[in-house]
């Protein structure tokens, strides 16, 4: 193994969007148990440091590799298209008037069943995106589109914090 590794060589996996999850899951377990820090407790200072160090990255590779946005922006990013989300905000205008119809419906959300049926638009509207980023990242292997369409993903996901904190509101 090798600190400067990428997250799929390090866990065994070929660089694509579609993974199969429990064998991530299995992979980390295993990755943690060969570095975890608790077996170097006896060890030199400096196989300490290592052991925290790999420990560290473990983890750092599996929050990415779990969670389809984060990888979706690292497949990017290894792939020579960044996200820039803080310098390209440009979306397309269809994607900007939906956010706009949403923003409106959250605003004008009056009660618990409102909140509900928008939070379950924008669930399954992020759910058709993860698939559509699968498509463009596997089969297409077209990532400045992917980093357009994580860019969008980004906005839908805070949107769905939104709808959520509203809901948390309305339960107290």
């Amino acid at each position: 193994m090798n600190l400067q590794s990428n997250d799929f060589e390090l866990f065994g996996l070929s660089p694509a969007f579609g993974i199969d999850r429990a064998a991530v899951d299995a992979r980390w377990k295993d990755l943690q148990r060969e570095a975890h820090p608790d077996r170097f407790a006896s060890a030199d200072a400096a196989s300490q440091r290592l052991a925290m160090q790999w420990s560290v990255r473990i983890n750092e590779a599996y929050q990415r590799l779990k969670d389809p946005l984060r990888r979706a922006a690292y497949l990017c990013e290894l792939n020579g298209a960044p996200i820039e989300a803080e310098s390209n905000t440009a979306m397309p205008p269809d994607f900007l008037m939906q956010q706009m119809e949403w923003r409106e419906q959250l605003d004008e959300a009056r009660d618990a069943a409102e909140l509900e049926r928008l939070a379950d638009e924008v669930a399954a509207s992020r759910r058709s995106r993860v698939e559509a980023l699968r498509v463009t990242a596997d089969e297409q292997r077209d990532f400045p589109a992917l980093a357009r369409q994580v860019r969008a993903l980004m906005f839908i996901e805070r949107f769905a914090r939104d709808v959520e904190l509203r809901l948390d509101q309305q339960g107290q």
